[in-house]
């Protein structure tokens, strides 16, 4: 019988093993699960906003010929013989969908919501290029529209509510400005904006749907192409010159990155680091090449700088797969999801290769390079012209992708999408049920004030540990063309003051957000966290 040394069977085992790292995924796929919600909505979701009542308003252009579905009662949209809708309403509670007319063109357009919960959308194309839209949603509700309701064509813009409660319209294709609304004034101007002007490739406009976020001094941090600055939009002055993202390469649509602040946590009314993460994108040259029928591998590298410190510098890591098109959300746990896109080529029309099907988990606070985790794919291709939202039961809803000129569901490669998907994030996997706190107080829809405190009462029917309990606050975001506007995760302060006080009934007090700079008065999900699984969110309103 045959035998081995101590030393030399070590040494087989050590081969062995070697072996077995050398064939394993890098990259395992940690969870996470998709499901069909309508196979079609009648439309493309080109752009999407969750509103207050669980309803998502979505719509794509006025001239992608007829939709696949019809506006009700015979209507048709004037001096037009397209008698279908362009825009809908889905009803996250019923899953169902209601038609909705909207009059000029709003391809490429932009929004947000006002803190009344008012959806305001501006711009478009052609018709729609100075048109603000308004909507609040209700049964019989539909789009009312303002002519003239912008100073300056907007086209691929970025909205951003301010803590005065207007919003800020900034740039749009060759609208090297920025313009505010509601007007204080019909004869209010638009100030010129340099910042867009110095970032605009003469080849490509590689800077637009700027970045843009809310600093808590109540400055902007806008990124345009490959650089940043700090803006005090009130004086038109900047305020502090970024670094220039590491590579120089382009983020912005056509090359179509995204980004996001990350969650911002709050200490005695302070906010002690303040973070953006800017991921993906296309090389430079990358829209001429596409445009001659070669298709650049997109950006795998995502940039990170804190921007409150005194010499911020950009922290780059290498994502498990190049991604262009891709939309980063926020999760309540402070998580952010990496979601739909391709990995080569930029975005328009027939000009992205390679659906990237596998969704992303990437998680702020692990060392880095171990912030990457890969989800459980779709079998749908979410290219040029898809969304993505968070719902309030922590899902996020999947839907557009419409490479094309027009409606086309045949001989191409991908084919125009009509359906909505919902992606479970692992939090929602049956084995965390026990683990998943439910809110019991307050009631969903109530008011907070800010500075003030507020005692939420919660169930978890599993073991609990207080010590992982926290309480985050989320604002409902735009999603158009790889960018959430005024996307925002507050981590209020609640000084580990979880504690029992029944039989798997829980309390914690918080303190809400201490202004506007931090949090913009309006409509947030409010979600308890425990082990980082959330609880269905409650929404509330801030108010001053």
């Amino acid at each position: 019988m045959k035998t081995f040394s101590p030393s030399l069977l070590y040494h087989h085992l050590l081969l062995s093993l070697l072996v077995i790292l050398l064939h394993a995924r890098q990259c395992p796929a940690a969870g996470g699960s998709w499901s069909v919600l309508l196979p079609s909505i009648g439309i493309s979701a080109m752009h999407m906003q969750l509103l207050p009542n669980d309803r998502v308003v979505t719509y794509d252009r006025t001239d992608f010929g007829v939709s696949n579905i019809s506006l009700p009662n015979g209507k048709c949209r004037p001096n037009s013989t397209d008698c279908s809708a362009h825009s809908v309403e889905y009803d996250v509670g019923s899953n169902t969908v209601r038609p909705l007319m909207v009059l000029t063109n709003v391809w490429c357009s932009s929004g947000t919501l006002m803190p009344d919960g008012t959806l305001i959308q501006t711009g478009g194309w052609a018709d729609g290029y100075r048109r603000v839209r308004t909507y609040k949603s209700c049964s019989k509700c539909d789009w009312k529209e303002i002519p003239d309701g912008l100073n300056q064509q907007r086209w691929y813009a970025t909205n951003h509510l301010l803590p005065n409660g207007r919003q800020i319209i900034i740039g749009g294709r060759q609208a090297f400005n920025y313009e505010f609304y509601p007007k204080k004034s019909a004869t209010e101007n638009s100030p010129s904006f340099p910042f867009l002007v110095q970032t605009n490739d003469p080849n490509v406009e590689n800077n637009l749907y700027p970045f843009v976020f809310l600093y808590p001094d109540g400055n902007l941090f806008v990124f345009a192409n490959n650089r940043a600055i700090l803006f005090d939009y009130s004086k038109n002055q900047v305020v502090k010159t970024y670094p220039t993202i590491p590579g120089g390469q382009p983020r912005n649509y056509p090359s179509t990155g995204s980004a996001v602040l990350l969650p911002l946590r709050i200490k005695k009314g302070e906010i002690d680091a303040v973070e953006v993460l800017v991921c993906g994108g296309a090389p430079t040259g990358a829209f001429v090449n596409a445009n001659n029928g070669k298709f650049d591998g997109a950006l795998d590298t995502c940039g990170r700088i804190k921007i409150s410190d005194p010499n911020p510098q950009w922290v780059m890591e290498t994502m498990p797969m190049a991604r262009v098109m891709g939309d980063m959300l926020l999760l309540p746990n402070g998580h952010v999801l990496i979601i739909n896109g391709a990995s080569a080529g930029v975005a328009g029309w027939e000009l992205g290769r390679n659906p990237v099907l596998s969704p992303v988990i990437y998680t702020p606070d692990n060392q880095i390079g171990s912030r990457f985790e890969v989800q459980n794919p779709s079998t749908k291709p979410r290219v040029y012209h898809s969304t993505a939202v968070l719902l309030r039961d922590g899902r996020v809803l999947v839907g557009g992708s419409n490479p094309h000129d027009k409606y086309v569901f045949t001989n191409v490669l991908y084919p125009t999408e009509l359906s909505l998907e919902a992606f479970s994030p692992s939090y929602l996997e049956s084995n965390s049920s026990s683990m998943r706190p439910r809110i019991i107080s307050p009631k969903n829809k109530s008011n907070i004030r800010y500075g003030k405190r507020v005692a939420i009462t919660f169930t978890v029917s599993g073991p609990v540990d207080l010590k992982l309990v926290t309480v985050t606050l989320m604002s409902p975001s735009f999603n158009t063309h790889s960018f959430s506007m005024n996307q925002r995760l507050l981590v209020l302060d609640s000084a580990n003051s979880a504690k029992a006080v029944g039989k798997s009934t829980y309390k914690v007090g918080v303190v809400a957000p201490p202004s506007g700079n931090i949090a913009p008065a309006g409509n947030y999900m409010l979600f308890v966290v425990h082990k980082d699984i959330p609880s269905p969110g409650i929404w509330v309103q801030i108010r001053r």
